[in-house]
């Protein structure tokens, strides 16, 4: 899965490739990654499936290229995501 995670306390974005998109998610929360251990606030905010990796890296340097938060617009997703 390719999946977009925000946080509120930095006010960005990640974009990023996983098999297991709950568990990556919590490695981020944990700061397990470097870049993301900047901040403990990571909610899942866009998420999408792939068949293999090869599409999902296409996928993710898609989204990168534009930037996130325009490409969450650009699908109708809030951003920056309500909290609660």
């Amino acid at each position: 899965q390719v999946y977009v995670i925000y946080s509120a306390t930095l006010d960005r974005f990640y974009v990023g490739m996983s098999e297991s998109h709950g568990g990556r998610i919590s490695q981020h929360r944990k700061g397990q990654t470097y870049w993301t251990s900047r901040a403990s606030d990571w909610v899942s905010v866009w998420h999408h499936a792939v068949p293999d990796s090869r599409l999902g890296r296409v996928l993710e340097k898609k989204i990168k290229s534009r930037g996130a938060r325009r490409f969450l617009e650009g699908h109708g997703v809030a951003v920056p995501p309500p909290s609660g």
